[in-house]
């Protein structure tokens, strides 16, 4: 039955077969914890034995060098008693010396008995004074002697010098002296250069410190030998900076725009403390002011080497800041080194123009590449909002990159003009004002390079790379127009008003540094000279979009002129004055609609320009008459005696002209050269018609007429061209197109108009037509 009940048992739970014991699994476990620990407990052990080793290996060596130690003292001690024992036996061997060298004078002195029998008590005498001169010169050369084999330099200087000043015989150069004095004299001097050889020694050991130079020194003054001293005075101090030096070069990379200011006053602060320690040690004495002076200009010209060698690349802006702080530290010391009366500036300027100069010039082909050059280039240019949100008005306008190479250009320019120091601005303001302006050309040569057709400009030589945008329409062309105004009317006066500021200051508060020194190199410049270097640059621009605009008005694209002399020429109508309907002629009708057409872009395109919209209207307008006045083939057609001249072209041409005129005045940019170019070419006209046959007194009205009629046409072409009411000429304030002025005087009925009479000039004439003549920068330059 217990058979079966197990079976049974067995059957329910037929997994309980493969469950181990909690005593075998405890076992198990047991073992191998025990093994572990007692592997741990082995190595400990090991280690214990190794680390008793290891100090005893360092107790044993500890003894052995305590009983090195113990050796060098006791072979210090025996060198010390070797020393003595030396000095002794050099006493002993001079004692012998004098000794022998005494018997020896008496006995040459014996053969001169006979003679000094003669009067024995004078040679008596004498012999015994002589002997005693003798002994104590003897005495007082085997002290030196023995102070000289001790090393006791400064006693044996001393002992010397008081002989010298008991016995002052003794440094003369005569030939009075005895010959006894003269060996004495001899004697001392070999023993003077034996200080002197020993002095040179001490001074040339590299661990000599200041106090124990110094004695040396004033030894060397106590020997006479001033000049020497003063050369190794110059020597030490060489040394001492050029150690310095060498220290500081290994920390050059890690400071590139500043160990320039620290080279300079590693050097300037040693030849301050040489300067001053030469005048406390040698006096005021001029050989060695001059000295000091040749030394320092050597070791400025080394200093200007060196930072050349260790500056950053010469195109990089750290090089700029680095030689901006080293001008700025190395004049601030040479004021300094001014009050101590010695004068180095004018030195330091020379020896730095060629290398400030050197840094500009490739700093600034480097921000002519930045600038212009935008193939491939995707750098990114931080500008300040200030600086961006002037030019990023125009990049709806234009293309991209237009606005980004004049954003290129500012932080190219602001990027140098933020390295430079107060007194690199003082002495290279003008030389870097120069430059910017130059910079500033090549900027607007690449924009006349992306105006169309620019090809067609024979001066545009340093131009031949490609040009990444090309502005072709009305609004691009505006807006490129537009960029260079901003850049010249708002940006460079912020950025470059650092650099006026210190000039200005400069000036008016008449820098010490420069009055002491010398005048400062290239700051010299005008502002209006300069901005006006600006203003011919943005006219060079301006007037070939004027050329360009005016060109593709007149030529069509087969070549053909539109605006030619067929025009007057052959008319068979009747005269205008009858015309119930007079106009100009249709290249003058069409010049309106363009410049109207224009106006209303730039309205857009610059806004809050007023000044350059009416400027560039003005200049368009003036470059048609120029055109025409120039245009060699219209007028040899009408000066051609073969030309069938008639009243009516005469009246035509001359409307022509005064429809001009009146264009640019009903817009409200009046010009005075306008006005003279226009009278010039109705005055040529009258002439070729005049010999032609054509009585212009009896032909041509009065010029009230011309007005009339020409202000009459530009109020018939508004109303045709717009399809509404447009008020009169007479009675226009502002305009839809162009943007008034306050400032422009306003049309009214009260102003002549006539081109003829002489208050014409008047009629187109204003408060600020000198304005309109020079537009940029009037402002500033008040």
């Amino acid at each position: 039955m217990k058979m079966v009940e197990s079976s049974e048992e067995e059957d329910d739970f037929p997994s309980m077969e493969s469950v181990t014991p909690q005593s075998k699994i405890d076992t198990v476990y047991q073992s191998k914890t025990e093994k572990g620990i007692r592997k741990i407990c082995f190595e400990l052990l090991d280690l214990k034995d190794a680390v008793e080793n290891l100090c005893s290996n360092t107790r044993t060596k500890y003894l052995a060098f305590l009983r090195l130690s113990d050796e060098v003292v006791e072979m210090k001690h025996e060198l010390n008693e070797l020393q003595k024992h030396i000095s002794s036996h050099g006493i002993l061997i001079q004692d012998l010396m004098s000794g022998v060298s005494r018997e020896l004078e008496e006995w040459s002195g014996a053969g001169g008995e006979v003679s000094e029998a003669e009067d024995p008590l004078t040679n008596e005498t004498d012999g015994i004074f002589s002997t005693e001169v003798e002994d104590r010169r003897m005495l007082f050369l085997e002290h030196v002697d023995v102070l000289l084999a001790e090393h006791k330099i400064e006693e044996a200087i001393d002992a010397i010098d008081t002989e010298e000043r008991t016995y002052p015989e003794l440094k003369g150069t005569g030939d009075s002296t005895t010959d006894e004095s003269s060996s004495f004299k001899s004697a001392l001097s070999k023993r003077k250069a034996m200080l002197e050889n020993q002095l040179i020694e001490i001074s040339r050991q590299p661990s000599v410190g200041i106090l124990e130079l110094r004695k040396v020194l004033s030894s060397l003054l106590k020997l006479g030998k001033g000049p020497l001293a003063h050369q190794i005075f110059l020597k030490s101090y060489g040394s001492r900076l050029q150690r310095s030096i060498e220290d500081f070069l290994a920390l050059c990379p890690c400071y590139p725009e500043t160990y320039s200011a620290t080279l300079s006053n590693l050097v300037f602060s040693m030849i301050s403390l040489a300067n001053k320690d030469s005048g406390q040690m040698f006096g005021d004495n001029p050989l060695y002011s001059n000295k000091i002076v040749q030394w320092a200009e050597w070791e400025i010209e080394s200093l200007v080497r060196l930072v050349k060698e260790n500056a950053p690349p010469s195109e990089t802006s750290s090089a700029l800041r680095a030689a901006s702080v080293f001008v700025q530290a190395s004049l601030n010391h040479c004021s300094e080194l001014e009050k101590q009366d010695l004068k180095l500036t004018k030195l330091l300027l020379v020896l730095l123009q060629p290398y400030v100069e050197e840094v500009l010039e490739l700093n600034f082909r480097r921000a002519r590449k930045l600038a212009l050059d935008l193939v491939g280039t995707d750098e990114s240019m931080p500008l300040s909002p200030r600086l961006a949100s002037p030019l990023s008005t125009f990049a709806t306008s234009s293309d991209r990159l237009l606005v980004d190479c004049g954003m290129r250009f500012i932080f190219a320019v602001k990027e140098i003009a933020e390295q430079l120091t107060r007194l690199v601005i003082l002495h290279f303001g003008g030389n870097i004002l120069t430059r910017i302006s130059e910079l500033f050309d090549k900027y607007v040569e690449v924009l006349i390079k992306s105006l169309t057709g620019a090809t067609e400009d024979d001066n545009l030589t340093d131009l031949k790379e490609h040009v990444p945008f090309n502005a072709e329409t009305d609004s691009q062309q505006l807006a490129l127009l537009g960029t260079a105004f901003t850049i010249v009317e708002e940006l460079l006066p912020m950025v470059v008003s650092r650099i006026w500021n210190a000039l200005g200051e400069s000036k008016e508060s008449g820098d010490g540094l420069t009055e002491n020194a010398m005048t400062p190199i290239n700051s010299s410049i005008d502002p209006k000279e300069w901005r006006r270097q600006l203003q011919q640059s943005l006219d060079k621009l301006r007037d070939h979009f004027c050329r360009q605009y005016v060109l593709s008005f007149i030529y069509s694209r087969d070549g053909e002129t539109r605006l030619e002399a067929q025009i007057y020429i052959g008319g068979k109508g009747k005269d205008l004055l009858w015309n119930s309907d007079p106009l100009p002629s249709l290249p003058f009708q069409a010049l309106f609609g363009k410049l109207q057409q224009l106006a209303a872009v730039a309205g857009d395109v610059l806004l809050g320009k007023e000044k350059i919209q009416k400027v560039l209207l003005a200049r368009l307008t003036e470059t048609v008459v120029m055109w025409l006045s120039n245009e060699e083939e219209f007028w040899g057609v009408l000066e051609n005696e073969s030309a069938p001249l008639r009243p009516v072209g005469l009246q035509q041409l001359i409307l022509d002209m005064h429809f001009t005129v009146e264009i640019a005045r009903f817009a409200g940019y009046p010009s005075r050269h306008l006005n003279k170019i226009s009278s010039d070419i109705i005055a040529r006209a009258v002439k070729a018609f005049a010999a032609r046959g054509v009585d212009p007194q009896s032909s041509v009205p009065e010029d009230e007429w011309f007005v009339e009629t020409a202000k009459g046409a530009i109020n018939k072409l508004l109303m045709g061209g717009s399809g509404s009411d447009v008020s009169e000429v007479d009675d226009e304030e502002d305009d839809e197109h162009i943007i008034m002025d306050d400032e422009v005087v306003s049309d009214s009925d009260d102003s002549p108009s006539s081109l003829s009479s002489v208050e014409s000039d008047e009629s187109f004439a204003s408060a600020q037509m000198e304005e309109l003549d020079s537009p940029v920068l009037t402002d500033s330059e008040n």
